[in-house]
């Protein structure tokens, strides 16, 4: 790692707030895990109607029972999830673990948010590892206080300074990466990490920076870097998926990648799907309603799928 990594005191957010709520998602495990009072929950078979008055919760202030109901019903994993804070560049970082039923140790995935902050669609990505493949994943916070920042204009201008002092963003990324190692039930000898969007770019300064990992995976992810002369400190395997029209990492900034991957002497994939912008894995991006961003379910299931062939290459 470079300079600048952060001693991490990890704090678990009091339970005693996070009392009586259970995840409840749909019954493959994707998109939609929500936050309700367990008294007033429903499941998908129950003959009762859901309760009108549930409302989407941020997982950030509390710690959440496992998707029990559903796992119950389906057989599926049962997967815990809690809130951790922790302390980097000068604020309250507070991220997510989620963990997969057992005791055994697993391999262990750092998901890197989008870059307005860490929300439901990181969040659900970590729920899903867990659930589907039962690996220990923790989806860190690089804004803090767990939640996305208001302020588009404070979120460019942090993302900036990101891209301008790569030990500090090596620093934030690694120390999520010392949460997860944390975690007794994370084998530290099968790490990876992923993200999206910046989250993406996060991941590979990670890689770069010499950071223990088996395979690094961005989704969207910017690809462009300060340090292209870094890229001989990947130890791990790096699979990059990217919009063929996306307008923010365009055919310029792929070559350049590329290059950069070649001269590192990386192991390394560039996927482009054709038809497919900039967060195409995030549902709640064609509501933005921006130029150049937009979700693509089919790009997003195919994604998924590389993702999971190279996790099987590197854990087994």
């Amino acid at each position: 790692m470079d300079d600048g990594v952060a001693v991490v005191a990890v704090e678990e957010v009091d339970e005693e707030a996070a009392a009586g709520r259970v995840v409840v998602g749909d019954a493959v495990g994707v998109e939609g895990f929500e936050l309700h009072d367990a008294s007033t929950s429903a499941t998908s078979t129950s003959d009762t109607p859901a309760n009108p008055d549930c409302r989407r919760r941020p997982l950030s202030t509390c710690i959440v029972a496992s998707m029990a109901s559903l796992g119950r019903e389906y057989g599926a994993p049962m997967v815990t999830t809690r809130a951790i804070s922790y302390e980097i560049d000068d604020r309250t970082m507070v991220g997510t673990l989620a963990l997969p039923d057992g005791t055994d140790r697993r391999p262990g995935v750092l998901v890197c948010h989008e870059g307005p902050g860490l929300d439901d669609h990181a969040r659900a990505r970590a729920a899903r590892l867990a659930e589907e493949l039962g690996y220990v994943a923790f989806a860190l916070d690089y804004h803090g206080g767990g939640e996305p920042l208001a302020d588009r204009t404070q979120m460019m201008a942090r993302l900036g300074e990101f891209r301008d002092d790569l030990p500090r963003t090596r620093a934030i990324g690694g120390a999520g990466l010392d949460v997860l190692r944390a975690e007794p039930r994370t084998d530290t000898d099968r790490l990876a990490a992923i993200g999206y969007c910046f989250g993406g770019t996060l991941s590979l300064e990670l890689a770069r920076g010499g950071a223990d990992l088996k395979a690094v995976v961005g989704f969207h992810s910017g690809l462009a870097t300060a340090r292209p002369e870094d890229a001989q400190n990947i130890r791990g395997k790096v699979l990059a998926l990217i919009g063929a029209d996306d307008p923010i990492v365009d055919v310029d900034q792929r070559r350049a990648f590329e290059e950069e991957m070649r001269a590192g002497g990386v192991d390394w994939q560039l996927v482009v799907y054709g038809g497919a912008v900039h967060s195409f894995t995030n549902p709640r991006a064609t509501g933005l309603d921006l130029p150049g961003i937009a979700y693509d379910e089919a790009t997003d299931r195919r994604s998924w799928q590389a993702m999971l062939d190279l996790f099987t290459e590197v854990f087994g």
